[in-house]
């Protein structure tokens, strides 16, 4: 007997869109077949909608404990649900305390427990005098590190040094784990002229590409040098890429995720005194996103991630605008899977690449390609129905997140999500919800 069919027309799977019925048995993926057997008992008919694997996202910031004001696992989970995201991996910061010991991944881990609606996992964190930490926090099982090369925005997540990377690094290479990196290194100013606090133009400039150049050359050293994986995460500088392209041809173990704000907006585009859009690095000019777009649609680029990086609405500045006060970070959860879609359709990009920017390859990232990320015989039955043709509109009162400030609000997009299941069982059926059904996950 199985415990759960899926019939449909369009099946997303490695070898491309089928029609037929995938078989579900204790949480996986038992077969796929082209007809329905006797031996089921629960048979769902999605018709035309489209069955993909649950949408991977392996950079958000949910903040708890600590500053659960900002976000937090119940209402990041949810939101992700809704968005079709049935397993994310948390980065250490802007939580507190920060994931950089061993007792901070136990409170952490407690806290999570709690309020799971979608699968979690965690990075671990790099910084200054931390190195006896690391190997504990492989014990615990987080899935790999995140370091930064600049200021992260709080105090106490201070940016690693380089002599910080190389005592760290050899460790991650003997267990084979990932070093994120945020990559800015911004120990020379960008400008000499100070510039209007409500100009995006102004905040542009502030962090410059060869900031975001310098760093990645660095971590291209270091990735050849000690042979340790290195992700390059969210970016920006479309000068990065050459490099890029020639390290990986190198054989070297490094992959890049882009993020979709870089792939849907263009600096030209956003107003002045709009602080929902500052992140970083920041949102460059439409020439430079289209050459992200050129490296992700030739593989330089792995894959596309949020950030999902929320605050409260006060700390973004929403009302004097100031650029160089803000919060930077975008909010854009649940709405991952549709605003990368439609961006990806002016691309001439496909349902299967989406599937592979968003499934396939971050759960490679996060060491889970043989269980997560494909449609395929013995992968956990994680699996969102969706609606690619179906336009909606971003609203408030649709949005999930703790806080309503997202750059997106507004805007049309293609792509709207009815079911979300975690292990064959349904979590989220067209607005409604079966709760605390997450796990957390550990390599």
């Amino acid at each position: 007997m199985f415990d759960l069919a899926i019939q449909g027309n369009a099946i997303l799977t490695p070898e491309g869109i089928v029609k037929g019925v995938v078989l579900i048995n204790q949480g996986r993926v038992a077969d796929i077949v082209p007809v329905v057997p006797d031996e089921v008992h629960d048979l769902i008919n999605i018709g035309d909608k489209l069955l993909m694997p649950g949408v991977i996202d392996p950079h958000v910031h949910i903040n708890e404990p600590g500053r659960t004001d900002w976000e937090g696992f119940d209402t990041a989970t949810r939101a992700a649900l809704a968005g079709g995201l049935t397993t994310l991996v948390e980065m250490p910061l802007n939580a507190f305390p920060v994931t950089t010991s061993a007792k901070a991944f136990d409170e952490k881990a407690a806290a999570a427990r709690l309020n799971l609606h979608a699968n979690v996992g965690f990075w671990g964190g790099i910084i200054p005098g931390n190195t006896l930490e690391i190997e504990p926090l492989i014990n615990k099982g987080v899935l790999g590190f995140k370091a930064f090369l600049t200021h992260s925005g709080i105090d106490d997540f201070p940016n690693a040094t380089e002599a910080d990377l190389r005592k760290a690094m050899p460790i991650l290479a003997k267990h084979g784990l990932p070093l994120l990196v945020h990559c800015e290194l911004t120990d020379e100013p960008a400008h000499e002229k100070p510039w209007p606090p409500g100009s995006y133009k102004g905040y542009l400039s502030s962090r410059p590409k060869a900031w975001e150049n310098k760093a990645i050359d660095l971590m291209i050293q270091l990735c050849e040098e000690y042979n340790c994986p290195v992700h390059i995460v969210h970016l920006s500088s479309a000068e990065g890429i050459e490099p890029i392209r020639k390290a990986k041809e190198k054989g070297l173990p490094l992959t890049v995720e882009t993020a979709q704000h870089y792939l849907y907006f263009a600096a030209e585009d956003i107003p002045d005194a709009h602080t929902e859009f500052k992140c970083a690095p920041p949102i460059r000019e439409r020439a430079n996103n289209e050459q992200l777009w050129d490296a992700l649609k030739a593989g330089i680029i792995d894959f596309v991630a949020t950030d999902h990086s929320p605050a409260p609405p006060e700390l973004k500045h929403l009302q004097s605008g100031d650029f160089t006060k803000a919060w930077g970070g975008i909010a854009s959860l649940q709405l991952a899977l549709p605003v990368l879609w439609t961006a990806a359709k002016k691309q001439d990009a496909s349902l299967p690449d989406i599937a592979k920017w968003l499934c396939e390859k971050p759960a490679r990232l996060a060491g889970l390609q043989e269980r997560k990320g494909k449609i395929a015989v013995g992968y956990d039955a994680d699996l969102v129905i969706w609606d690619p043709e179906q336009p909606f509109t971003v609203t408030e009162s649709m949005i999930l997140h703790k806080h309503k400030v997202t750059p997106y609000m507004n805007e049309t997009l293609y792509g709207v999500v009815e079911q979300a299941f975690l292990g064959g069982k349904a979590v989220f059926n067209k607005g409604q919800f079966q709760l605390n059904k997450g796990n957390l996950i550990t390599r």
